[in-house]
């Protein structure tokens, strides 16, 4: 058996009400769309807090959304947040591998916190340090429109920090620290630890952790200084992160660039041990420096065509990108797991991570919310193991494929 590896985690987790098919488009959301960035109103692909959307719209959050939804009740509710969203994906996908993952968070004691436990009873993730709070848990309400950007589908959040604003660096206990990999994921929706995050991820070099971060479109740092980079802690800390994920607009945010070409060469002279930047449906730019994964120049990776040629067969209402971020994450996390099991620092296959994020995010889009809920354990990963062998055939006889490890093939 190889030897056991332990993941803890902590981020942004909260009760996530999914409303599919909403039409951007359409006259009545028109009314309330941004007119500028970070205004308060709501934006594609964006983050917006229920304080702010209602100043800026005159009305109370549930009055709205009960014109923008057509009073429908939610499609379904589920776990959010790409701190917890990823780690349960992880879980899942290394159920069987020898691995503990934990999650760090408060919820509340309220119904969103009482739904949040009953989903996460059904999955592998460790939660004896994910603690009920007096504050009410934090929510998300998300909606979906699976025909914006050309078919892509697109989501808008509406969010409530609640319990989150709490949390602090307090809770980050020595079992946090005794741990081969730690995590932090959408910290700017946790303000003391993103503020800190300088300072956790010296610690956790210290103590000898592999530290990951995935971030999250930065919505407080826009809203109140927008147009100015946003700031990762308090203090320039990503020489101390081992592996940075972000998507386009984060990397713009952070940068202050306009290109992913130039936010990836701002972000290699930062230096991060490794650096991964997803672009939609555009391909997956990677950059490693030989630290923890195996040296690699710029290279870009088509994400999964299976997806497109999925959901041509299913009815684009039965599909959702919600949580496709975290999945990849959570994906690339497992990866990097799987392969310190067995391989030192400096050795590990990057490509091949992102391989398994690609596979992951590609089957969160056929089925509503970030979490998935498995009947049986192993039937997420057995899923997700076969969006990666379409992943291999499309890559086949490609330069992709020669950067891919057959010591990982499922």
């Amino acid at each position: 058996m190889k030897k056991k590896i332990k993941i803890s985690g902590t981020g942004c987790a909260l009760g996530d009400y999914l409303y599919a098919g909403i039409n951007f488009s359409g006259p009545v959301f028109k009314k309330y769309l941004s007119k500028s960035p970070g205004s308060g109103g709501l934006e594609p692909g964006k983050l917006v807090f229920v304080t702010e959307l209602e100043k800026y719209t005159g009305m109370t959050f549930y009055n709205l959304l009960k014109e923008i939804t057509g009073a429908k009740k939610p499609s379904s509710f589920n776990i959010g947040g790409p701190g917890i969203v990823a780690l349960i994906h992880a879980a899942q996908i290394l159920y069987d591998k020898n691995a503990i993952v934990s999650f760090y968070g408060y919820y509340g004691n309220d119904t969103t916190g009482y739904d949040i436990n009953c989903i996460l009873s059904y999955t592998p993730l460790e939660t004896s340090h994910y603690c009920k709070n007096r504050n009410p848990s934090p929510y998300t309400y998300v909606l979906s429109d699976p025909n914006f950007d050309n078919g892509n589908g697109e989501r808008i959040f509406i969010n409530h920090p609640g319990a989150a604003e709490f949390y602090t660096i307090k809770n980050l206990d020595n079992n946090f620290w005794n741990s081969d990999i730690i995590t932090f994921g959408g910290t700017a929706l946790v303000p003391d630890i993103h503020e800190n995050l300088g300072l956790l991820l010296f610690k956790g070099k210290q103590k000898g952790c592999v530290t990951v971060v995935h971030t999250v479109y930065d919505f407080p740092s826009e809203y109140l200084h927008p147009g100015e980079k946003w700031k990762l802690g308090k203090t320039d800390c990503y020489n101390q992160i081992d592996l940075l994920i972000m998507d386009k607009e984060e990397a713009f945010g952070y940068t202050g660039k306009k290109s992913l070409e130039e936010s990836l060469n701002c972000l290699i002279a930062k230096g991060p041990g490794a650096i991964i930047l997803s672009d939609g449906a555009g391909p997956v730019h990677l950059y490693s420096d030989g630290r923890l994964f195996q040296k690699l120049s710029h290279v870009r990776m088509p994400v999964s065509a299976a997806v497109r040629d999925d959901m041509d067969i299913a009815c684009r209402k039965e599909c959702d990108t919600t949580g496709c971020g975290d999945n990849f994450a959570g994906g690339v996390i497992a990866s990097l797991a799987q392969q310190l099991q067995d391989r030192k620092p400096g050795t590990l296959n990057l490509a091949e991570a992102c391989a398994m994020g690609i596979a992951s995010g590609a089957f969160a889009c056929f089925y509503f919310g970030g979490t998935y809920r498995e009947k049986k354990r192993g039937e997420k990963q057995q899923k997700v193991y076969s969006f990666y062998q379409r992943y291999r055939e499309q890559v086949k006889s490609t330069e992709i494929e020669s950067l891919l490890d057959t010591q990982y093939l499922r």
